[in-house]
C-alpha cells in the first residue's frame, strides 16, 4: 500500500513522511484533510497504516539503506529517497519514541539488581544439605517508587531463570 504515495508528488512526499514519522513519535501527524483530494478514505488509512508500519519496521530491524530500497522497490527513487532520508535522519528519535512505547507496557522497571551465591550446610530438618543458593535482589522502579524485591533460588530453579531469559532474548532478537 506504500506505493499510493505515487499519487503524491516528490516535492510534497517528504512532507507526509515526515508527519508520518511525528505520529509515531507521538505527536501530532497528518490530517486527511490536508490531502483529501489525493486518496479515499480507505486508502488514507491503508496508506498511513503501511507508512507508520514500515517506519517502524526499518528503524526496528536497524535496516541498511540498501535494504529499505529493497523494501520500497515498489515505488520511484524519488519517493523511496523521501522515506529513506526521513528514516536515516530521525533514526535516533523514533527509536527512542519505540522503545518509550515498549517500555511504558508496564509501569514497572529493573533499575539494579545485585546477587549472592551462597552454601546451606545444614537445615533444622537435615543436618547435611550442601546445598548451593542464588540471592538475586532486584531493585525497581515502580510510579517513580523505588522498592527491593529478594528472590532465593536452588539450582534447578536457577536454570529455569536462565531458560527463560535465553527464551525471551532469542525473540528479541527475532
Amino acid at each position: 500500500m506504500i506505493n499510493l504515495l505515487e499519487k503524491l508528488s516528490p516535492e510534497e512526499c517528504p512532507k507526509l513522511v515526515h508527519l508520518v514519522a511525528d505520529e509515531v513519535c507521538g505527536r501530532r501527524g497528518p490530517r486527511r484533510s490536508d490531502f483529501s483530494d489525493r486518496w479515499s478514505l480507505s486508502e488514507w488509512m491503508d496508506l498511513m497504516n503501511s507508512l507508520s508500519s514500515f517506519i517502524r519496521f526499518a528503524v526496528g530491524r536497524g535496516c541498511t539503506d540498501q535494504e529499505v530500497r529493497e523494501l520500497l522497490s515498489d515505488l520511484d527513487t524519488a519517493r523511496t529517497e523521501a522515506v529513506l532520508q526521513c528514516v536515516r535522519s530521525r533514526h535516533d528519535e523514533i527509536r527512542h519514541a519505540l522503545v518509550d512505547r515498549t517500555n511504558a507496557i508496564s509501569s514497572t522497571h529493573l533499575q539494579d539488581f545485585n546477587w549472592q551465591i551462597k552454601l546451606a550446610l545444614s537445615s533444622d530438618k537435615l543436618s547435611a544439605l550442601n546445598t548451593p543458593l542464588l540471592n538475586l535482589s532486584l531493585d525497581l522502579k515502580d510510579n517513580g517508587t523505588q522498592r527491593s524485591k529478594n528472590i532465593e533460588m536452588n539450582k534447578e530453579e536457577l536454570q529455569t531463570l536462565i531458560s527463560a531469559l535465553e527464551a525471551a532474548n532469542k525473540v528479541m532478537q527475532s
